[in-house]
């Protein structure tokens, strides 16, 4: 299979995770301003999720332009990052009608963590499938923020707890980290 096949695999699905996220929006019978309140925190989950699925994206995106090829472990990585993906809606619809109540942040925390470390697995794969001295193994480097993302997760999910809204701004703090496209591999790439 080439890396070609894998990225318009990957971005179907993820087109159709965002399609998903969006269902869970429904719009107000009442036509003021006043009835769109009861809907914000769905819809504040909802631009949270998307924001982070479109890093997931765009990151993914870069991942594969510095790979020179796949195989089957790199395939079954990637489904492994897809499959917590494909639960974000799930995470997403029950954080934001729970108005982000403790358990739910919690969950949506895991997914995300999940989601990092199955990100992590594939660039590993790819880098054992490219090659140590490959340009991909070079932009990946020793992952300061994969590891950083993973630990901040896990203390947003302790958080959850005592202060759900601590979580969810530490959530943020890593879409913030990941927001711009992972340089490394631009940088990797350009030379």
């Amino acid at each position: 299979m080439s890396k070609g096949r894998l990225e318009a695999f990957s971005d179907g699905v993820i087109a159709i995770i965002i399609t998903i996220m969006v269902l869970d929006l429904h719009a107000p019978r009442d036509t003021s301003l006043a009835a769109l309140r009861p809907a914000i925190p769905t819809f504040f989950s909802y631009a949270l999720s998307f924001v982070f699925v479109g890093i997931y994206w765009n990151n993914h995106h870069h991942l594969l332009h510095a790979t020179q090829r796949v195989n089957g472990a790199t395939l079954w990585a990637n489904l492994h990052l897809l499959f917590w993906l494909s639960l974000v809606p799930f995470a997403t619809g029950w954080m934001g009608q729970n108005h982000f109540a403790a358990v739910p942040v919690a969950a949506y925390g895991f997914v995300l963590l999940l989601a990092a470390i199955a990100f992590t697995i594939l660039a590993k794969a790819l880098i054992a499938c490219n090659g140590a001295d490959s340009p991909i193994a070079v932009a990946i480097g020793g992952d300061r923020k994969g590891k950083t993302s993973i630990a901040i997760y896990v203390l947003a999910i302790i958080c959850a707890r005592a202060n759900p809204w601590l979580s969810v701004a530490m959530y943020m703090l890593v879409a913030v980290i990941w927001f711009v496209p992972d340089r490394r591999i631009e940088k990797v790439l350009d030379q």
